[in-house]
C-alpha cells in the first residue's frame, strides 16, 4: 500500500529551542523518501521519528544557511555506513556547490555509497520519475534559495455507471485501461482525467514569482512562517514570509493543506501562527508544525 506522508523532524528558524530542532522535513511518496533541508540534529531527529537512512532516495537543500544544511554532513555519513543499497541524488543551489562539498567530507569516513549531486542553477525539471516530477523555482533571499515542487502525472478514473452501460466489466476493465480501447469503446468514452497530486516545499523567501508558482494548486504545501505579520517589515528585511503572507499564497494558490513552520524562536505561542493565516483567509485545512509531526498527503479529489 503506498504511504505518502510528511515527517517533520524539525521546525525551528535559525536557532533552536528547547521543542524545536533546526530543520528537518522527510516526505513519504509511494516508497520512496524525500529528505529536505537537513538542519544540525537532523540524525538524531530520525532516529526519534522512526526514519532510516535506507528510507532517504533524494536530499533537496533550498540554501545553504546553516539551519537547513548543517546536518548535512551526519546524514550522508549515516548513508555511508549504513551501506544504503540504492542510489542516493543530492539537489541544492549550484552556486553553494563549495558548502555542500564541505560538508559531505567534513571528516573522514569510509564512503560506500555514491551519492549522486544534481545541483540547481535554473527554474524547470530536475527529475521525471513513474510517480512524480520533481521541479524547482527560485526563490527570493539573501543566498541563492530554490524551492521544490512535485507533480505527479494526471491518470484515469473509470466510470462504473459508463462502464454498465457499455457493458465491460470484469478482466475487460483491465484490458481497456491497458490498450485504451475495447472493440467500438474508448478509454475516454468510461473514465475521466484523475488529476495527480501535487506537494510544494516553500522555505527562506520574501514574497516572489517563485513562491506562488510553487504553490499553485497544490494538495500539499509546506511553507516558512518566520515571523507573524506585526513584523513584517523585519521579515522583508532578512528574506521571510509571515504567517499571513503565507496563509494568502495559500488561498489565492487554492492549497488544500496549509504546513506552516520555520518559526522565529522570538515566539512562544503557535496558536497565534494559526490565527493570522485564519485572519488571512486560508480556509483549507491549516497545520502549524511542531517536531516529530506526521501529516498525510490529502487523498486525491
Amino acid at each position: 500500500m503506498s504511504v505518502r506522508e510528511l515527517v517533520v523532524l524539525g521546525t525551528a528558524s535559525q536557532v533552536p529551542t528547547r521543542h524545536r530542532n533546526h530543520n528537518g522535513y522527510l516526505l513519504r511518496w509511494d516508497g520512496e523518501g524525500i529528505l529536505f533541508d537537513p538542519g544540525e540534529g537532523t540524525q538524531r531527529q530520525m532516529l526519534r521519528a522512526g526514519v532510516a537512512a535506507h528510507d532517504l532516495d533524494r536530499i533537496c537543500v533550498t540554501h545553504f544557511h546553516g539551519d537547513h544544511s548543517l546536518g548535512l554532513a551526519g546524514v550522508i555519513q549515516r548513508i555511508n555506513l549504513d551501506k544504503v543499497p540504492h542510489p542516493v541524488t543530492a539537489h541544492y543551489p549550484k552556486s553553494g556547490r563549495r558548502f555542500f562539498d564541505r560538508l559531505r567530507y567534513a571528516t573522514a569516513y569510509r564512503e560506500t555509497v555514491g551519492i549522486t549531486e544534481a545541483p540547481v542553477d535554473a527554474d524547470g525539471d530536475l527529475a521525471v520519475t513513474s510517480s512524480y516530477t520533481l521541479q524547482a523555482r527560485k526563490l527570493s533571499h539573501p543566498v541563492e534559495s530554490y524551492g521544490y515542487r512535485l507533480v505527479e502525472p494526471d491518470g484515469r478514473r473509470m466510470l462504473p455507471d459508463r462502464l454498465a452501460a457499455y457493458g465491460i466489466k470484469g478482466p475487460d476493465i483491465g484490458r481497456l485501461q491497458r490498450d485504451g480501447v475495447l472493440g467500438d469503446v474508448t478509454l475516454d468514452q468510461v473514465s475521466e482525467v484523475r488529476r495527480g497530486q501535487r506537494f510544494a516545499f516553500v522555505m527562506d523567501t520574501r514574497l516572489c514569482d517563485g513562491v506562488h508558482a510553487l504553490a499553485e494548486g497544490c494538495d500539499m504545501l509546506v511553507i516558512e512562517s518566520t515571523f507573524l505579520d506585526e513584523d513584517a517589515e523585519l521579515a522583508a528585511e532578512h528574506g521571510h514570509l509571515t504567517a499571513g503572507q503565507a496563509a494568502a499564497v495559500a488561498r489565492d494558490a487554492g492549497v488544500r493543506h496549509l504546513v506552516l513552520t520555520h518559526f522565529s524562536q522570538r515566539y512562544s505561542e503557535p496558536e497565534e501562527f494559526e490565527r493570522q493565516a485564519r485572519a488571512a483567509g486560508y480556509q483549507g485545512e491549516l497545520t502549524v508544525a511542531y517536531d516529530l509531526l506526521r501529516v498525510p498527503v490529502p487523498k486525491r479529489r
